[in-house]
């Protein structure tokens, strides 16, 4: 960072200052929250206005800072917050739990950090018997796809739709909440830091040389539990009433 620059937490309350001064709570959170800022890090802000009719999201440049701002009344965020839990990926409620409360006139957000740590406590939801089957197809079918390809270009991206369905499916599995980008590491660190390990070797070995093996043997311990590999016998929206009647 530059020396001249404000702090995060100082250029943050001075952000809100300048252009939200009537709004009853804020929070600072991201990467210069938990200590992983780097040069290129943000400010991420989480703003609570109850006069307004929903939520947004908007984009600055203030103080030397890129910052993001998301903007909630205090009923908006329970919907966004629900929308993370359903995908198992709980960026909000996670940036709510882990920030810095920068303003709160209303003595709410403590309440509102409560019910984030309850959610990101519970972890998602189990992916049922059907699910699982549907993952270890479209898995195989990638991998099936890395397997067979010859192309150098193809192979890397192939790779990098293996590495987010293979976390996705490790993670999942294990009901535990899965990342995108940079968060599909820290995900699988967070919860089983040899297998994080052995994943980035893997991947690491295949970028640097194009051996190929190490993927393949990491997919498969990860399918294994569940069957393995699947391909036949595998259907998606099929009518089973309907194949009955037909079959009789």
């Amino acid at each position: 960072m530059e020396q001249s620059r404000l702090t995060a937490e100082t250029a943050a309350r001075k952000f809100i200052s300048k252009h939200f001064p009537d709004c009853q709570g804020a929070i600072l959170a991201g990467s210069v929250v938990r200590g992983e800022a780097t040069t290129a890090s943000d400010l991420d802000i989480i703003v609570f206005d109850s006069r307004l009719s929903g939520a947004y999201r908007e984009s600055f440049i203030e103080f030397d800072w890129p910052i993001e701002v998301f903007v909630h009344t205090f009923h908006s965020y329970k919907k966004y917050f629900q929308q993370d839990i359903d995908r198992a990926r709980p960026s909000l409620p996670r940036m709510v739990f882990e920030g810095i409360v920068l303003k709160d006139t209303e003595k709410q957000i403590p309440g509102i950090k409560k019910e984030a740590e309850e959610l990101l406590s519970a972890g998602p939801k189990s992916w049922t018997t059907r699910m699982i089957a549907q993952k270890r197809y479209f898995l195989t079918d990638v991998l099936d796809d890395f397997i067979g390809s010859h192309h150098r270009a193809e192979d890397l991206l192939i790779a990098s739709t293996l590495a987010q369905l293979t976390s996705e499916f490790y993670l999942r599995v294990n009901r535990q909440w899965i990342g995108a980008s940079k968060w599909i590491l820290r995900a699988l660190r967070q919860y089983d830091i040899d297998f994080a390990e052995r994943f980035t070797l893997a991947f690491d070995s295949f970028y640097r040389t194009g051996d190929k093996e190490e993927i393949i043997q990491i997919v498969d311990s990860v399918l294994d539990p569940y069957g393995g590999r699947l391909f036949a016998g595998f259907s998606l929206g099929k009518d089973d009433s309907l194949q009955k009647e037909v079959r009789k």
